[in-house]
């Protein structure tokens, strides 16, 4: 894909995959695939892979190769698939580019290995320049929780001046340096929101193409509804999404004992894609507060 294929397929509402589990914590493959044909039934033009909401951080190299190839079969052509790692080495990175190439992604998440500090800005933009060489890359924010706004940037520009397939970037950090991140990059590279809509509306006026939404493959009517509401400039149809279904859902899962994340897993047997376990040591909603959960949904009309 070009520079305007990734762009194209990171605007408006795009899909990250919330990985299913069976209840003994193997991956569900069958939800996986329910996942993939829910969210390009409602809209997609992405099917995104990430170590967070995938889960990668309690798999195996070998699960995450497996995920990505069974992703990618499903996908079969009909949205763009962002492949993702975790904490790779570059060696490592390089390998898995190739084999997520064959398998059919388009474009590659890098979330390189980075502990203690131990990189520099040359060293993470040689990084990206690395497995740019084999496809289309994309960075992700949440890699620079350890440094400095000005270290982010710097990285940031020296991979888009060493490679001209850094093509995405996902934004996690947030605040003054999304701002500035976007004001600098945003005809350079398509950048995206990494979930909600107050993340997005942050950035917007600065310079964001899309955001990672749930609503886009639970509710896709939703996440249509406040596309265009965008698209148009109707301010105060966007404010009624956020008060009536973004921010009533966002308030509820925060406040799940389990995690908001434990509720986005509860989203999946709500919505018949999935189960709503998570991989110990992670816990997952019980019967009565899954029944709870069900029960605010249809409250809010949204299920």
């Amino acid at each position: 894909m070009d520079q305007d294929e990734v762009r194209a397929h990171l605007t408006g509402p795009v899909a990250s995959v919330i990985m299913p589990f069976n209840k003994d914590g193997s991956v569900d493959d069958e939800g996986l695939r329910n996942f993939v044909d829910a969210s390009i039934a409602g809209g997609s033009k992405s099917i995104i892979l990430t170590a967070g909401d995938s889960h990668y951080y309690c798999m195996k190299h070998e699960e995450i190769a497996h995920v990505t190839k069974v992703t990618c079969e499903q996908t079969a052509g009909r949205a763009m698939v962002v492949a993702a790692d975790y904490y790779y080495g570059t060696a490592q990175s390089v390998e898995f580019a190739k084999f997520a190439k064959a398998e059919g992604a388009d474009i590659y998440m890098l979330l390189p290995a980075s502990w203690a500090s131990g990189v520099t800005e040359d060293s993470l933009s040689d990084h990206f320049a690395a497995v740019g060489e084999i496809m289309p890359v994309m960075a992700v924010t949440a890699l620079f929780q350890e440094y400095s706004d000005q270290f982010a940037l710097k990285t940031l520009r020296l991979a888009l001046e060493k490679s001209t397939n850094m093509m995405a970037i996902k934004d996690d950090r947030g605040g003054p340096f999304v701002q500035d991140m976007c004001i600098q990059f945003i005809e350079r590279c398509a950048i995206f929101a990494g979930g909600s809509k107050r993340h997005h509306l942050l950035m917007l006026p600065f310079g964001c193409d899309g955001y990672m939404s749930n609503f886009v493959t639970f509710r896709p009517e939703l996440s249509d509804r406040y596309w265009k509401a965008i698209v148009a400039n109707d301010w105060a149809a966007v404010r009624t999404v956020m008060r009536e279904y973004e921010l009533p859902l966002c308030k509820y899962m925060a406040a799940i004992p389990e995690g908001w994340n434990a509720g986005a897993h509860a989203l999946l047997e709500a919505y018949g894609i999935g189960q709503r376990w998570r991989r110990p040591p992670y816990t997952s909603i019980d019967d009565e507060a899954m029944e709870e959960f069900v029960e605010f949904l249809k409250s809010k009309k949204m299920l």
